[in-house]
This record gives structure tokens, C-alpha cells and sequence, in this order.
């Protein structure tokens, strides 16, 4: 294995925060968000992977996003490569809205990024513990170059991760902008308990919960989830729960493997240096 850190390295914002298992929570979260752009939707549609396997378009989100965080440049690159040609072949004419779909479109490309972006540093925040407003600008200043890797334009992104969040929160509102088509139904589905993968069972049920109940009003309404001080409360309680027991976890339990493979990496050369950018 190389000791390339890849774009990021150790001490980087990407590796503190896309490092965390319940980061992963995110991902979910963002699935759902996605499937609620009427236009990422179709793109779907026209691939089938909803219907082919479920699971293709969640497992291939987060492993764009730990290739680049945590592979080799060589590693990250060929991801986004594959991701790259993949996308040159998603277009048409969506049969919902009468609008045209491209995978490679940048307002399509941004949705993409900035549902992973947000739900990721939301959970974080939730189950490890508060950014500053610098770390997160931080991360989304290094989230960036995952985001060009696979066509995302730097000059038409919104510059600081709190305008990036209320970009997604002002398109959201825009009228017919976010819609519950067939796919999004069918994505419903699956993150309330369509065929869950064996080894994440136990865990499913509250993953689904916290995906469901940490969405954006305007997504919940689109959606059907009912808002209950109950809910909310319960959401707070478990993920608060999870923030105070994660320091006693060891981290097998509590990093992502490739984060923990990419460590292990490093550590095969240790004349590397890091600049600490998780601290600024």
C-alpha cells in the first residue's frame, strides 16, 4: 500500500469529519434529498437503480466520498472518473416535469454535493460536536476540490458552507422545485425498511428514524413526516446519547474502515508531514 495521503491527508477537515461512522448517517438523509429534485430523479429513473439494487446509488455516493477523502490521488482519481463516464450517458427529457435532465449539468452536479455536504457536517455536529464557522468553511473550502473531481464548478459554488446550506434551503422553496415522484416514493420506501443489507439490520431501524426526522421542513412535507415534539425529541435524545458514549468507543467501532485502512497507510511512512487544517 503507498503512503500517498491523497488530496487531503490526516489533519484535514475531510478526514476529522468524513472519518466518523455516524457520519454516515448522513448519507441517507442525503439519498432522500436527492430523490426529491424531480431532475436527480429521473436520472435515476433512466438508470433503474432503484429498482436494480436499491442500495447501488447510496453505496456509490459514499464511496465516491471516501475514495477521495481517504484513497490515494490515484485512487480518488479513478473514482471520479468512473463517476465522470457514468454521468456522460444520464440525460434526457424528465417524464414528470417536462424539464431535461444531465447528470452532468452543474445545478444537478451541486444538488449532488451540497445534500452530502450538509447532512454530513449536521451529523457530526449531532453525535461528535460543534464546528466553528471557520472549520466549517474549512471543510467546505476542501470539499470543493472532491466536488471539481467530478465536474462541479468551482466559480458557480456558493463560497462558505452556511451559503451552500441556504442555497438547498431557498431552491427547496422554489415552487415544484423539490417533488415526490416514483422515485422518490420508491426511495422512501427503501430508507423506511425496503431490503436492508444483513450486516446494518440492527442498526437500520434508527438510521431510518434520524434520516426521516433530521430532514429540512420543506423536504419533510414533501415526504409526508409529521412533525411530534415526540419525534423531535426522541431524534435529540439518541443522537445526544451517541455523542456522550462515542469518546469510549474504540475505533472499530466508531471510524469508517477506509478511514482506518488510510491510517494505517500513513503510518507506513512516517517521514510524512501534515499541515493541521482541522484547527484553523
Amino acid at each position: 500500500m503507498k503512503a500517498d495521503p491523497g488530496y487531503f491527508g490526516p489533519k484535514s477537515m475531510m478526514w476529522k469529519v468524513n472519518k466518523e461512522i455516524t457520519v454516515l448517517f448522513g448519507g441517507a438523509r442525503a439519498l432522500l434529498m436527492h430523490a426529491a429534485h424531480p431532475l436527480i430523479a429521473a436520472g435515476a429513473r433512466q438508470t433503474s437503480f432503484y429498482q436494480r439494487d436499491p442500495w447501488k446509488r447510496l453505496i456509490r455516493t459514499l464511496s465516491l466520498q471516501n475514495s477521495v477523502t481517504f484513497g490515494t490521488k490515484e485512487e480518488a482519481d479513478e473514482s471520479a472518473l468512473r463517476i465522470n463516464k457514468l454521468h456522460e450517458v444520464i440525460k434526457g427529457k424528465d417524464e414528470v416535469t417536462g424539464g431535461n435532465y444531465d447528470a452532468l449539468d452543474h445545478e444537478q452536479l451541486l444538488w449532488v454535493h451540497a445534500c452530502l455536504q450538509i447532512s454530513s457536517i449536521y451529523f457530526y455536529e449531532k453525535t461528535v460536536k460543534k464546528l466553528t464557522e471557520k472549520q466549517k468553511n474549512q471543510y467546505h473550502k476542501e470539499n470543493m476540490k472532491a466536488a471539481e473531481l467530478v465536474l462541479v464548478d468551482k466559480n458557480l459554488t456558493p463560497k462558505t458552507h452556511n451559503e451552500l446550506r441556504d442555497w438547498v434551503i431557498q431552491k427547496s422553496r422554489e415552487k415544484d422545485y423539490i417533488l415526490l415522484t416514483d422515485v422518490g416514493r420508491d426511495v422512501k420506501e427503501i430508507i423506511a425498511g425496503g431490503p436492508v443489507p444483513i450486516h446494518i439490520k440492527p442498526i437500520w431501524p434508527f438510521i431510518a428514524f434520524t434520516a426521516f426526522n433530521s430532514l429540512p421542513e420543506e423536504f419533510k412535507e414533501i415526504y409526508g413526516i409529521k412533525n411530534t415534539k415526540y419525534k423531535k425529541l426522541l431524534v435529540n435524545f439518541n443522537l445526544s446519547l451517541l455523542k456522550i458514549i462515542r469518546p469510549f468507543l474504540p475505533p472499530f467501532f466508531r471510524l469508517i474502515a477506509p478511514a482506518r485502512w488510510a491510517q494505517q497507510r500513513i503510518k507506513r511512512n512516517p517521514g510524512l508531514k501534515f499541515k493541521d487544517k482541522s484547527k484553523l
